[in-house]
């Protein structure tokens, strides 16, 4: 005969090792003895006490009686507008509507001022006061450039939130101008050189 050590269910068959409930190993047992004593059941744990006061009303420890404080009353509802008028107190008052004071800021628009004329007009005198001296070409460029610029300028004065580009423009006008004065410099020196070349033949 073979018993399980944890259960202690015992099992006529002999060719089984292990225990069918739990699956313990299957301990052989002798044959039990006139004076030997019943086998024990190991029992599981108390359960734990409800959750209270353990406290002896004399202030020590009990001995195991569960004394739980009675829990007071809510107090009562204070309406401080029964007073004036309102709802009295313990009555039911309807929630109010709430007011939505903040409203979400509008989408960005996705086109952004206008500054397409400005950035021509700074090309164009950037390019007047670098190419622009080969083969007169900041003759042609460079007026372009002055007259975008200008333009910009006005629009941007008249409707300044759907016009931009101000420094665009003025770096245009300002490299323009500069082509002017740059080719009357070399006008007058290059006419002086003739006039004074004619005086001495």
């Amino acid at each position: 005969m073979k018993r399980c050590p944890s259960c202690n269910r015992t099992f006529e068959e002999d060719w089984l090792a292990f225990c069918t409930q739990d699956g313990t190993t299957l301990v052989q047992e002798s044959p039990a003895r006139a004076d030997e004593p019943p086998p024990t059941m190991l029992s599981s744990a108390p359960p734990p006490p409800p959750a209270g006061d353990w406290m002896h009303p004399s202030g020590g420890l009990g001995s195991g009686q569960v004394q739980s404080q009675p829990i007071p009353p809510p107090p009562p509802p204070s309406n401080p507008a029964g007073s004036s008028g309102g709802f009295g107190s313990g009555q039911f008052q309807p929630p109010q509507q709430m007011q939505s004071g903040w409203q979400p800021p509008p989408p960005p628009s996705a086109q952004g001022p206008k500054q397409g004329l400005a950035i021509a007009s700074m090309i164009c005198g950037i390019f007047s006061v670098t190419v622009g001296w080969c083969c007169y070409l900041g003759v042609i460029s460079s007026p372009v450039a002055l007259g975008l610029g200008i333009y910009q300028l006005i629009q941007i004065k008249n409707n300044p939130d759907q016009n931009g580009g101000k420094p665009f423009a003025i770096v245009g006008i300002a490299t323009a101008a500069a082509y002017f004065v740059l080719l009357a410099i070399i006008i007058v020196i290059y006419g002086a050189a003739i006039f004074m070349g004619a005086l001495n033949k």
